[in-house]
């Protein structure tokens, strides 16, 4: 079975320990936690009791946990996502992640996902690249054995698969540098059909995000509001050996995330089970199932 996390981001009204509460008591098996400053601020005082703490309750709820750093005003009041990777002041996001691994080693947590940034129009974009590879370089350093989730996002420098694999190779290939996949991002802005961007990169897959997108557009949309056909994204990822959290990514519906976070796992698990019925009957016709197609 693929085990299904949600996002803390999307409880952003909501105490963490409330919102780990809700998570666990509909069945969630796992979390996505965004470090903010309502959610284990990691420059707040005391934050070795407070790690603790939630690594208590995350046990006794029995969730996994990944690390995700894009809270929008944590580093910065009046810049969203600021300082990034690009910036000048770029020092403030190294330290930042580092912290973000620190925090993610004492609770356990099976990745740290990052993203590159949007590059600053003062800043060339040769030397965008330049500060991407060293920030990213540093952070590896810092990592240890703490698998590195890097996500391609929308609008960002590296947007793309292609982007990662470009920053990959730039790094020497890192074993600990893996892939952060958005689905939703998939079908916003790759060329090839969903499943086929999960098989393309299974081996390298550390974190999952998992949402509803339409093509060209980047908007979070709950399952069914989209245009991806998630069974055969499921199949891909099931027959691809992803053993990793699957985490909702539902950021902008924090205001009804109780209800949000019901409704999605239902419509996951009606999707897992469509994802298995297509297993079934491509053997039941002697043939293996593909990972092309369904509208993704």
């Amino acid at each position: 079975m693929i085990r299904f996390g949600y996002g803390t981001n999307g409880f952003a009204n909501h105490r963490l320990t409330d919102a780990l509460d809700v998570i666990a008591d509909l069945g969630y098996t796992g979390v996505a936690l965004t470090l903010d400053h309502h959610h284990l601020d990691p420059f707040a005082p005391g934050l070795a009791r407070r790690v603790a703490e939630v690594a208590d309750r995350l046990r006794t709820l029995n969730l996994a946990v990944v690390i995700e750093t894009g809270a929008r005003y944590l580093l910065d009041p009046r810049r969203k996502h600021a300082p990034t990777l690009l910036d000048d002041d770029r020092a403030t996001r190294v330290d930042f992640l580092r912290r973000a691994v620190t925090v993610g080693a004492d609770l356990g947590a099976e990745a740290v996902s990052f993203w590159s940034g949007v590059r600053p129009a003062h800043v060339p974009p040769g030397e965008a690249w330049r500060r991407l590879v060293s920030g990213c370089a540093q952070v590896l350093e810092h990592a240890g054995g703490m698998p590195l989730g890097f996500e391609p996002e929308p609008g960002m420098l590296v947007d793309t698969i292609a982007g990662w694999r470009r920053l990959r190779k730039a790094l020497g290939e890192p074993e600990g540098f893996g892939l952060t996949l958005d689905i939703g991002h998939c079908r916003c802005n790759e060329p090839d059909p969903v499943p086929g961007c999960v098989t393309a990169v299974a081996e390298h897959l550390v974190n999952v995000q998992i949402d509803d997108m339409r093509r060209g557009t980047h908007e979070h949309l709950e399952f069914g509001e989209g245009e991806i056909d998630f069974p055969p994204v499921l199949r891909a990822l099931s027959a691809s050996g992803y053993r990793g959290l699957v985490a909702v990514e539902l950021p902008r519906h924090a205001h009804a995330a109780p209800d949000v976070a019901a409704r999605s796992l239902a419509f996951l698990r009606r999707a897992e089970e469509a994802a298995r019925r297509l297993v079934r009957t491509g053997e039941s016709e002697g043939r293996a199932p593909t990972t092309e197609g369904g509208g993704a």
